[in-house]
Formats: structure tokens, C-alpha cells, sequence
């Protein structure tokens, strides 16, 4: 594993860190191919040119994507999941809504051009 990666997983708290272990694992089961590198300060898992990444806040995991139309549909199908322009804000404390979560990768990774 790279060096950063590990530095960046081993910052994660001990309160977030099985939150973001299931969701790099659930990415990494999508995409077993996947390059792990830190980028932008986040956790980024790349294939080929699509990407999305991870990073830890206060209350959990953010799953970031480039685009809003990644998530368009996410944001329809889980309404009470805070999300920004074009991440979704997963709370440690909550269930991982995985169907829903599963078609963001997905769009993001095979579709990262779309508008």
C-alpha cells in the first residue's frame, strides 16, 4: 500500500474509521482494479478515467464525486442524506444506504464525463 495511503487511513478516528472502511471496501469489491492514491487531501480510487473519493469529518464519511448529475439520483432516493453539490455526507451513526451508494460509484467511475 502506498505510504500516503496508509498515513491518510491511519489518521482516520477510531469513531469514523469503520464507516470508511466499509465504504473503501464496498468500492473496492466494485472496483478490485482500482488505483488507491491520496489526491486533493482525499482518499481517490481511480479507474479508468473515472474516479470518486473519500474523506472523514466530524460526523462521518463523505463519498465526493465531479459532478452533481453522479449523485442526482442518490439525492432522490435518500432525501434525509445530507449531500452537497456533488457528494454525499454519510453520518457514522446511520445505516449505509449500499443500493443507493452502489449506483453513485458506478455513474461516477463509468460515466465521469457526463454533464
Amino acid at each position: 500500500m502506498d505510504e500516503n495511503v496508509q498515513r491518510y487511513l491511519d489518521a482516520v478516528p477510531a469513531e469514523r474509521r469503520p464507516l470508511l472502511d466499509r465504504l473503501r471496501a464496498l468500492i473496492l469489491e466494485l472496483y478490485p482494479e482500482a488505483q488507491v492514491v491520496i489526491w486533493f487531501g482525499l482518499l481517490t480510487f481511480r479507474a479508468g478515467t473515472g474516479w470518486v473519493a473519500l474523506g472523514f469529518w466530524k460526523g462521518g464519511v463523505s463519498v465526493y464525486t465531479n459532478s452533481p448529475y453522479h449523485i442526482a439520483e442518490f439525492k432522490a432516493e435518500q432525501p434525509k442524506i445530507k449531500t452537497n453539490k456533488a457528494s454525499v455526507n454519510l453520518k457514522a451513526s446511520e445505516a449505509v444506504p449500499v443500493a443507493s451508494l452502489t449506483k453513485v460509484i458506478r455513474h461516477a467511475m463509468e460515466h465521469p464525463h457526463e454533464p
